[in-house]
């Protein structure tokens, strides 16, 4: 790997006792802070840590870590791997990622949609995952066509990266279509509200089936390059991959085939990445479960509408009980419209109870779509509170952070 300047050696030092300090502290691993002090010293560093390495980004409204997880697995096939272990997604994350890896000339790495068009520049990466692309944080995010021209436009410097895009995602696929190199699969798309026009004319999207096609541009579903088929994920000679994963959930069998499909454009072997998808179970304590006095309590996280809706068709009917838990802080987005746009109509027989700082936003909610509920404002009396047996909890991120700690604290 190249050689780090002497301005970049010192960020990094400076870097690395910062985070030292901060661990002392009991200030958490410290690894944020210490990527912010090393771009305040040299705004170069990222770029000058990304030189020699065969990288992979990943980004997308949803999936992001999931995804970044599963290709960090299919990539270790190949050998060791530089990434984030805790989905911090922005700059300094990014930085402290690779100052942690030196050496490893392997990286995947989780970009937030909004910094990816920056950090392409700066780490001119082997390949790009684009997953998926839906409303989110209005008031940080923007609106989500803007959005897509602004990463059309990002990937367009860069031609000879290959861009793993989704075809199933009508906004991830304009921001693909133009590109020279592209590997399309067909990742599935379960929430279409926000591609209901064309992103290049405006005009509405028509669906036939899984194949879509804009009514006023050229401009139409690619066919795939990897798909899904049953049990099996089909590659470009047709070949079949048997997949099995520890994770639940059509979403993450399509995070899944673009992880491969990165993979595979980096020199892995289809069927080793394949099974390596497989051994990913948890990601930052989501999907694991925890016993809580009577309850074994399944923890997921959504942060938006159409992470909402798709963890919300994971929940195992059978449950003694379902824990819903939000809240409003600055991360989470403050303004929780959003969920009106959300179906929560489809829980009879699952005693439902409503959670979190923002309960009662929630439980209007839910009485508005029909469903009975209790509103229990904290999360772990809220999973008491349920019938003894398995309780799904689907919280979004601040509550999700906030009931692992007490979960932590109780251990």
């Amino acid at each position: 790997m190249a050689d780090i300047s002497v301005r970049g050696r010192i960020a990094l030092r400076a870097a690395a006792a910062a985070s030292w300090a901060s661990q002392k502290a009991g200030r958490g691993k410290g690894s944020m802070i210490g990527g912010l002090i090393a771009l305040q010293i040299d705004k170069t560093i990222m770029d000058q840590l990304g030189r020699g390495r065969r990288t992979v980004l990943v980004t997308g409204t949803n999936g992001k870590s999931t995804t970044t997880r599963m290709t960090t697995a299919a990539l270790s096939t190949l050998g060791a791997v530089a990434t984030q272990a805790d989905g911090a997604n922005m700059d300094a994350g990014i930085v402290a990622a690779l100052s942690a890896h030196r050496g490893v000339e392997l990286a995947a790495i989780e970009v937030d949609e909004l910094h990816l068009p920056h950090v392409t520049d700066a780490l001119n990466p082997a390949a790009v995952v684009l997953l998926n692309l839906s409303r989110d944080q209005l008031d940080r995010v923007g609106e989500i066509n803007m959005i897509e021209r602004k990463l059309r436009a990002g990937l367009a410097g860069h031609p000879d990266t290959v861009v793993i895009a989704n075809c199933d995602d009508v906004l991830v696929t304009s921001i693909a279509y133009d590109h020279p190199n592209v590997v399309w699969v067909a990742a599935g798309s379960g929430w279409a509200m926000d591609a209901t026009s064309c992103p290049r004319s405006g005009e509405p999207i028509l669906w036939e089936g899984e194949h879509w096609r804009s009514t006023g541009a050229d401009f139409e579903r690619p066919e795939p390059d990897w798909w899904l088929d049953g049990d099996d994920l089909v590659g470009p000679d047709k070949q079949r991959y048997p997949l099995t994963l520890a994770l639940p959930g059509r979403a993450n069998r399509g995070n899944a085939a673009q992880a491969v499909a990165a993979a595979i454009a980096l020199g892995a072997d289809p069927a080793a990445a394949v099974t390596a998808t497989g051994t990913v179970r948890e990601i930052a304590g989501r999907y694991r479960t925890v016993q809580v006095g009577e309850h074994a309590a399944r923890l997921l996280l959504a942060k938006n509408p159409a992470g909402w809706q798709e963890a919300l068709s994971m929940i195992e009917p059978s449950s003694a009980g379902l824990v819903i838990a939000v809240n409003g802080q600055v991360p989470d987005g403050e303004d929780l419209s959003w969920l009106w746009d959300v179906r929560f109509e489809h829980f009879e027989g699952v005693q439902v109870v409503a959670s979190g700082e923002r309960a009662t936003d929630l439980a209007v909610r839910l009485t508005y779509a029909g469903v009975e509920h209790t509103t229990v404002p904290n999360p772990l009396r809220a999973i008491a509170s349920c019938p003894a047996g398995h309780v799904e909890v689907l919280a979004n991120y601040t509550a999700f952070r906030d009931l692992n700690r007490d979960l932590e604290a109780k251990s």
